[in-house]
């Protein structure tokens, strides 16, 4: 396989040696026996069409025609005169009937490029020559055949399509036969000084020039670039510093001059969220609120701790555990915690000078208020106001529930439109 791969690759230009360019090489070629419908998936400029014409040229179709179509360049009016053909007079302008592509090569391969982008209404008649080899003219009512190998491309996530119903389910099971995705450039740094070097040769070549050469950093560059257009965008650049280059043994410095983009970092971030950003703002909604939510509930345990250690004068021989802790605002600072107290117990038959003896039961220490060891704290009463109140719980559940009413009555237990007059009655 490796001796085939590299004669493939020489025959049709591809340069790299990645291997998951390689395991994708691999499986269209022995799929290209077959008259499977292949789908071949990757971004723009990973060379889809490239992979399409490697399959037809190594399938038994070789010798009969082979088109590419960007489905995305056809107007939705006319798309599917030009794949299926038309009579006369079937619409305004078909002054004599037409062949279309799919009866054109016949016995060929057509490459469906963009097939994201084809109208639904031509989805169907494109499922049914998948399905039966049948098609019918725009226009016409007489059925005919047709024996074609499809090769469908896309760059976008085509099953999103699928569920947003912009595209056939059962055209898309019917397509993606045999997926084939090639990988983005960034997948396949490996590749990407091999690549340049390759487009300065072929432009020196062209143009009777010596070919640039970068030194390790510039090229260290050249692999962290992310390169969103892809092996495109790389000759693009190649060209681009080819013409520009007065040395050409060009440094990174040199580079950034020429060409400042490349000097860009894209951190890493959430991928594929275009289509589902308003999912993806939902789940940062609900990770913000279980942290608030964490935050909330650790305020009131050490609240709880605080409030029982100083309502019962506890004090205990060790600081350790609880010297992290910081009580709230509505406790007093002063109160000293020595040791979390699980079940406090009162002792009532307690004698201060038992204090020194060993407290072998585990049972907490109480001391007196005026004991010297011990501040005396401040208490501070509870707002026992019922609209206070009110309007606190209020307030908490709009918060809780991101300002959605009807998930915060539910919570309260009132009607929406009690919740409603009470926002408006407290001015929240």
């Amino acid at each position: 396989m490796d001796s085939t791969l590299q004669s493939i690759k020489q025959r049709f230009g591809i340069v790299g040696r990645s291997p998951m360019l390689d395991r994708a090489l691999g499986t269209a070629i022995r799929v290209a026996n077959t008259d499977l419908s292949v789908l071949l998936t990757g971004e723009s400029g990973v060379g889809k069409e490239i992979f399409s014409k490697i399959i037809h040229s190594l399938s038994a179709r070789k010798h009969n025609k082979f088109i590419a179509i960007n489905c995305g360049a056809i107007p939705e009016g006319t798309i599917n005169s030009e794949l299926f053909g038309h009579e006369k007079g079937s619409f305004t302008g078909a002054t004599g009937e037409r062949k279309g592509y799919f009866e054109t090569y016949d016995g060929g391969t057509i490459f469906l490029d963009e097939i994201g982008e084809m109208p639904l209404d031509t989805q169907s008649y494109l499922l049914r020559v998948l399905e039966s080899g049948e098609f019918i003219r725009v226009g016409a009512s007489k059925v005919q055949k047709t024996d074609v190998r499809i090769i469908a491309a896309t760059n976008v996530e085509l099953y999103e399509h699928v569920k947003k119903g912009k595209f056939r389910e059962d055209l898309y099971y019917r397509l993606n036969t045999v997926p084939i995705r090639i990988p983005p450039l960034r997948d396949r740094p490996e590749d990407v000084y091999m690549l340049f070097r390759r487009f300065a040769v072929d432009f020196a070549e062209k143009y009777r020039t010596t070919p640039i050469q970068m030194d390790e950093r510039a090229q260290a560059v050249l692999e962290a670039y992310s390169w969103p257009g892809n092996v495109r965008e790389l000759k693009n650049v190649a060209e681009q510093v080819s013409v520009l280059a007065e040395d050409k043994n060009v440094t990174v410095e040199q580079l950034a001059r020429y060409v400042p983009h490349i000097m860009k970092r894209n951190l890493p971030m959430i991928t594929g969220q275009s289509p589902s950003s308003e999912a993806s703002m939902q789940e940062r909604e609900i990770f913000y609120k279980f942290m608030l939510d964490m935050k909330n509930d650790l305020n009131d345990l050490k609240a709880l701790v605080v409030e029982l250690i100083r309502s019962n004068d506890l004090h205990v021989s060790d600081t350790t555990a609880l010297r992290g802790l910081r009580a709230p605002a509505d406790f007093p600072a002063s109160s000293v915690i020595k040791e979390p107290v699980e079940k406090p117990e009162f002792l009532p038959d307690y004698h201060e000078e038992d204090e020194e003896e060993d407290n072998t039961n585990g049972k907490p220490i109480i001391l007196h208020r005026e004991s010297a060891g011990y501040s005396p704290v401040e208490e501070v009463e509870d707002n026992l106001s019922l609209e206070e109140n009110e309007k606190g719980l209020i307030r908490r559940a709009l918060k809780k529930h991101l300002g959605r009413r009807k998930e915060a009555a539910q919570e309260l237990g009132i009607s929406e439109r009690t919740l409603y007059r009470k926002i408006k009655q407290y001015e929240l």
